[in-house]
């Protein structure tokens, strides 16, 4: 073969990897949950990382090249063990004279109609345990229970031989210790939870790969490097960002919402900055405020706290969970987020910060979901601080106020748990976790896994409102509000104790200096 054939059949076979067929995004993850394999596992295999697997899950991304050859494999593979279960429309109907059917064992605690139903849930509804067992146990067609090698089960990650659905799950009475596999028997009703409310609960396997996960890399750094604890943190630091986005994917699983990943800022040009140097478009609301009728007054002294973890409280926000859509109209859905064009109202208070920050330049500015919701709250008649904002345009996507609360929910009880035991490692790997997570998600080139620069501000804004809130407590309790900075600084004229609790955790406040002032 010469260089020139070889050159061409090696091009022709870079085109039938490329061509390799794949499954539909949902049918990719049916695959490898089937299987029981983590998105951990199929990443190391296939040289990627998990957050790279779940893009491909959620059809954000697809893979190319060798990748894509070696997961079509996988998934053809997969495929093989674990068809697809029939639609119920195309099931034979049994014919008596020639095939008996043999009866089905009853099931423990399931009533008889459910027993016997052809009917499965629907496709949404098999990750959650109360109705995924509603699935038929898979049956050949003798009527005898379909069996494979153990597996970990889809409900509650124990071994599992059986099948439902091409899944491996229990089909007796009971998963694991305090997880029942059928619905408790008929109590009194009570009010449906809302949509936003029922959150379907994680495999164990899922849940013990992500508790604890941050433990383990601090146990581990610490042993690699000699129980140095200079080069432990050292080294957690520098992996801050894969370790945040591996802790990310792990909290996903079971999720209701498979948000995207990648936003493109060709498609919301809003979000470009206008040159390298020039500020971002969206206005984040940071304040830099001081009260200069305090200052001059008569001689006091003014204590200066800092909010505990203000980017890590401020993942508790509505967040797009799709693409951006745009709208030019001044609509305002509370079930949706993003980033609004609006002339802002006047703020006529002296001894309070606009909610808007350190904004000078008069006229219409593009804020993010969590100024716009401040403002009008504050224009509402509880507190009738000023008028309703003014809405020209908007950028928008269905929303969720839960997306990033599992996550959140794992750092701040490593970080509890590390203030308990004095864990000056712990802490500070768990404060550049969150902090590198907000500060890279935007089109930093050091996080290559997510770009959601709407994400960004929102997260930043969420901030800034929440430490406006907090002046507005400490106002409300007859302090004087002296200064109000970034994320987290918060200056006092008054008995505070009153009204925040000192300490460390996420819901105190923080004793950071005392100074005087006026009397000059």
């Amino acid at each position: 073969m010469t260089e020139d054939q070889d050159a061409l059949f090696s091009s022709v076979d870079a085109l039938l990897r490329q061509a390799d067929p794949l499954p539909d995004p949902e049918e990719r993850l049916r695959l490898r949950e089937a299987g029981g394999l983590a998105r951990t596992a199929v990443a190391a295999a296939l040289g990627v990382s998990a957050q790279t697997v779940a893009a491909w899950e959620s059809g954000a991304r697809d893979p190319q090249g060798e990748r894509r050859a070696g997961y079509a494999r996988l998934l053809a593979g997969l495929a093989e063990r674990y068809p697809p279960p029939p639609p119920p429309s195309s099931a034979p109907a049994p014919d008596p004279e020639h095939t008996p059917a043999a009866p089905a064992a009853p099931t423990a605690g399931v009533p008889e109609q459910q027993q016997h139903s052809p009917a499965g849930p629907a496709p949404d509804d098999r990750r959650d345990p109360a109705r995924t067992v509603a699935y038929e146990p898979d049956r050949d067609r003798s009527g005898r229970l379909v069996t494979g090698p153990p597996e970990p089960c889809v409900l509650c990650g124990q071994p599992a031989g059986h099948r439902a659905a091409g899944r491996p799950q229990h089909c007796n009475a009971t998963c694991a210790p305090g997880l029942p596999l059928h619905p408790a028997p008929a109590a009194p009703r009570s009010p449906a939870p809302s949509p936003s409310d029922a959150r379907p609960a994680r495999p164990a396997a899922a849940r013990e790969e992500t508790a604890g996960a941050i433990a383990r890399n601090v146990a581990a750094a610490l042993e690699d490097n000699g129980g140095d604890v200079d080069a432990a943190l050292t080294a957690l630091v520098k992996r801050a960002i894969p370790d945040a986005m591996a802790l990310l994917n792990s909290t996903r699983v079971g999720s209701t919402y498979d948000f995207t990943n990648y936003l493109s800022t060709d498609d919301v040009p809003i979000l470009k900055k206008p040159g390298r140097n020039d500020p971002d478009l969206i206005w984040e609301g940071r304040p830099k405020w001081r009260n200069t009728g305090a200052e001059r007054g008569p001689a006091r002294t003014v204590t200066a706290l800092d909010a505990n973890g203000a980017y890590l409280s401020a993942l508790k926000t509505h967040l797009p969970i799709g693409t951006l859509r745009h709208a030019a109209t001044g609509e305002y859905d509370r079930k949706r987020s993003g980033l609004y064009l609006i002339t802002p109202p006047a703020w006529e208070h002296d001894d309070l910060p606009s909610p808007l920050g350190n904004r000078e330049e008069p006229g219409p500015l593009w804020v993010t979901d969590p100024t716009l919701r401040l403002l009008i709250r504050l224009s509402g008649p509880r507190y009738g601080l000023c008028d309703p904002p003014v809405i020209h345009e908007s950028w928008t996507s269905g929303s969720s106020e839960g997306l990033l609360e599992r996550f959140r929910r794992e750092m701040a009880t490593a970080r509890d748990a590390a203030i308990e035991a004095g864990d000056t490692v712990t802490l500070e790997y768990v404060k550049a976790m969150y902090a590198k997570f907000v500060s890279t998600i935007g089109e930093s080139s050091a996080n290559r896994e997510m770009r959601r620069p709407d994400w960004m501000h929102i997260i930043r804004s969420q901030a800034f409102a929440n430490l406006w809130l907090k002046a507005w407590k400490a106002y409300g309790a007859g302090l004087t509000v002296v200064r109000v900075t970034g994320t987290d600084e918060l200056h006092l004229i008054g008995d505070w104790r009153g009204v925040f609790t000192e300490g460390r955790r996420l819901t105190d406040m923080k004793l950071k200096d005392e100074y005087r002032i006026g009397g000059r």
